[in-house]
């Protein structure tokens, strides 16, 4: 009996997730055991197979293996995952990814929408607004009013008996903006020369070419002459030609539809988010398109209807704007009054979810904010909002870098959240480098030593105190503090913002010093990026590097945005003796099966579409006359599969004199320099993180001195050993006469800085305002805000 009472049941041994033989992307091998139920850090600097081992391959193979108990129908709608290149993978359990992608930009999201606080509030509203006016579709800006008549039939025994029958439903969408809160006022010029007639293509929208079939349908229309200019159309045939509702028509002897330039213009480009517009569509949208705030609404996207039925004096469109602060507080008090079942419950579940919200230091943004607005870093942290009242346990957690976009000060918030999570009984994996967040990490996992070819290794694994221990660069840094500058630079002139009062900012007045290292501090929602971006002064030479995505096809890499390949293929085409085309994938050089994708697209109906390697050029993406043709004993193919490191000693000329591209070396020289040596200079443009494409648009501006650079959060997805790097890059960028703004949290960013300016104190509209101006050592000296008692405690550890 002693001995079955003392024996583990066999359910309970399985207490790690095992990994075999990992060899993803530059995994080399790599084998661990990561505990289960505990709170596991994966540090190494970037590229070194953090993400390769935590997202590539635990939880690709988590959630790969969950897409399987799909029906086939379903599958058809998720993303095809391939098994990872690993020889064992046991122990999984269900993985849920909380990464930094962006919300999804439709014009229709808000923050109150991507969570469940719009739909508690609608119900809340139908329950106890007054004049009551509906269920809660007719307190929604995304549900329209309809009104419909006709006839139905209905089964009587034997007999069939039409009856008239209505339909109707109440929505809250305005019919004016049609829930977007913004009507747009077109400029016709920018549409069209009327001096042309249709014949000689007029058009200067993009994509409407004079041999489109955009273009064609308007000159075989039949509703106004071709042949004659525009500005001569008669009245009626001038509202056909911008306004007319679709209308079906023959052209030669195929059935199109019709429709004015005008809603076909809104359809096809005013009703897509800004932001997610191809470059030359936006810079046309921006020329030609005027947004204004809808004059029947007053850009709340509601009807009128809605924004007159109150609780205790105040709409819906009224507690959406709030901040959620503000609403919180609301909510509460209504929960004193409200006790009955039908109302307390939603109550309830709506004090919870601002709860979290203000606990997650989102507290500062309103409902209402769209979704596509939101940084990376507060779209992760409104994503992990649904998760921290889940009941779900024995899930494994991924976050990746939690921290990014927090200042010192939120982060211990944020560490209590991974701890929470943890603490339901859940694994909770997370890649980051802030040492804050890897002190509390119950176990560690260090990958490198380097990155690219030179990492994928397994470095340590085991507590913080060995991580300290350890003769590791992360090891080896995880107590290293950068210095308090002793010297700083003088200032050349200023740029002046005036009366700045774009979101929380309180007509702010400040100049922002030319000619030095500026960085600009605050808690997240303190008003920096509104001051920043929003703010400086029109016509200014400013240029903005950020971590939006780089618009390009999948055929877009880094070889070709900096236009490395140009100097690289001439240089080929030059010492062969042939032409320089024969050297792109996207021309003469192209495989011809593959197109020069390297990969062959299968369609499958209502399945998702799969992608296989080309078994013609087996994935090398050029015929294969061309790969005799080499430069320096590499061919194509092959120098796109090198790293920027490796490429930059071959076009150098230190392994071969003859393949010395001077024009290519600059480039790559610039890469290496912003810390992406380890890139590969042919991976897609798709596969970078955020801080990956700021460095490689940051690398653009390398070597061109005067102006001014913007940087969004340099130090995102840096290891602490590659911080150093950076801070001597941007001295040589001021050094060579270029002004440098950074926003920024990093605490070794700020002590280097020449001039830091304080947002604060706090966030929304706590926020919005200059609390300090000066030099670091000034600010530690002052020591009043936030950011000055986090840095004073940096610099004194």
């Amino acid at each position: 009996m002693t001995a079955q009472t003392s024996s583990v049941p066999s359910a309970d041994a399985h207490d790690v997730i095992r990994v075999r033989g990992a060899r993803e992307n530059n995994l080399r091998g790599v084998s661990l055991d990561i505990p289960k139920r505990r709170l596991t850090v994966f540090t190494g600097v970037s590229g070194s197979g953090k993400s390769s081992l935590v997202f590539g391959t635990i939880a690709a193979e988590s959630q790969r293996m969950i897409n399987e108990t799909y029906s086939a129908f379903l599958q058809g709608f998720m993303p095809s995952l391939a098994r990872p290149d690993v020889d064992e993978l046991s122990g999984l359990t269900t993985a849920i990814i909380v990464d930094q992608e962006r919300m999804g930009a439709n014009v229709r999201s808000t923050v109150g929408t991507v969570t469940d606080a719009n739909a508690y509030l609608r119900t809340l509203f139908s329950k106890l607004a007054e004049p009551n006016v509906g269920g809660p579709g007719a307190y929604s800006f995304n549900v329209p009013s309809v009104t419909a008549s006709g006839a139905m039939t209905v089964q009587k025994g034997a007999k069939t008996i039409a009856e008239k029958a209505t339909y109707s439903r109440v929505g809250g969408m305005c019919p004016r903006c049609e829930g977007m809160g913004q009507v747009s006022d077109v400029d016709l010029t920018e549409l069209y020369d009327e001096e042309k007639s249709l014949d000689e293509g007029p058009f200067t929208i993009p994509n409407y070419s004079p041999d489109g079939w955009y273009v064609k349908i308007f000159v075989r229309s039949g509703f106004f002459p071709a042949d004659t200019p525009i500005k001569s159309f008669t009245k009626r045939q001038l509202h056909d030609f911008l306004y007319k509702e679709p209308t079906k028509i023959s052209i030669d002897g195929m059935n199109m539809t019709y429709e004015g330039l005008i809603p076909k213009i809104q359809k096809s480009m005013l009703s897509k988010d800004r932001d997610s517009m191809q470059p030359h569509v936006r810079a046309f949208v921006d020329r030609a398109v005027k947004f204004i705030e809808c004059p029947e609404c007053e850009g709340t996207r509601l009807a009128e209807h809605a924004r007159t039925s109150l609780i205790d004096g105040v709409s819906i469109a009224d507690v959406t704007a709030w901040q959620i602060t503000q609403l919180a507080r609301w909510v509460e008090d209504l929960r004193g009054r409200h006790q009955g079942p039908t109302v307390a419950p939603l109550l309830a579940n709506l004090a919870a979810l601002l709860d979290a919200f203000v606990r997650i230091g989102l507290g500062y943004l309103s409902l209402d904010r769209p979704s596509g607005s939101l940084s990376g870093g507060e779209s992760q942290r409104t994503r992990m909002i649904r998760h921290l009242g889940s009941a779900l346990t024995d899930i494994t957690y991924v976050f990746d870098e939690p921290t990014i976009g927090l200042h010192p000060h939120d982060i211990a918030t944020m560490n209590e959240l991974l701890l929470a999570l943890r603490d339901k009984g859940n694994t909770v994996l997370v890649v980051e480098h802030k040492p804050e967040t890897i002190a509390i990490a119950d176990h560690v996992v260090d990958l490198g030593p380097r990155a690219g070819s030179h990492g994928g290794q397994l470095q340590y694994e085991g507590d913080v105190a060995g991580l300290r221990a350890a003769d590791t660069l992360t090891g080896r840094h995880l107590g290293s503090r950068a210095a308090l500058k002793e010297q700083v630079r003088e200032r050349t002139g200023s740029l002046q913002i005036r009366g700045a009062s774009q979101h929380n900012l309180q007509e702010v007045d400040v100049d922002v010093p030319l000619g030095v290292l500026t960085v600009v501090t605050g808690v997240a929602g303190s008003g920096k990026s509104s001051l920043i971006h929003g703010s400086l002064p029109k016509g200014a030479d400013v240029t903005v590097v950020d971590q939006s995505a780089i618009r390009g096809s999948r055929r877009s890499n880094p070889a070709t945005y900096t236009g490395l390949l140009e100097p690289v293929r001439k240089a080929f085409a030059k010492t062969n003796g042939v032409k320089p085309a024969l050297f792109s994938n996207n021309s003469e050089g192209a495989c011809p099966v593959c197109k020069g994708n390297g990969v062959i697209y299968t369609e499958l109906g209502f399945l998702e579409t799969v992608s296989t390697p080309c078994e013609e050029c087996e994935g090398r993406r050029f015929q294969a006359s061309v790969l005799e043709y080499t430069l320096g004993g590499k061919h194509i193919a092959e120098v796109l599969e090198m790293s920027v490191e490796d490429a930059l000693a071959h076009f150098s000329g230190q392994t071969d004199p003859a393949a010395k591209v001077p024009a290519a070396a600059k480039i790559l020289r610039h890469l290496d320099e912003v810390g992406l040596g380890y890139l590969t200079i042919g991976q897609p443009l798709t596969t970078l993180s955020g801080g990956e494409r700021q460095r490689l648009k940051l690398a653009m501006h390398m070597g061109t001195a005067g102006g001014t650079v913007v940087l969004d959060e340099p130090t995102t997805g840096l290891h602490l050993a590659d911080v150093g790097t950076l801070l001597e890059l941007l001295d040589r960028l001021v050094d060579a006469g270029t002004s440098v703004i950074v926003i920024e949290h990093h605490q070794a960013v700020m002590a280097h800085a020449d001039w830091i300016i304080d947002l604060g104190p706090g966030a929304g509209a706590d926020g919005g305002r200059v609390v300090f101006e000066g030099t670091p050592a000034e600010l530690v000296a002052d020591g009043s805000t936030l950011t000055a008692r986090h840095l004073r405690e940096y610099v004194g550890g």
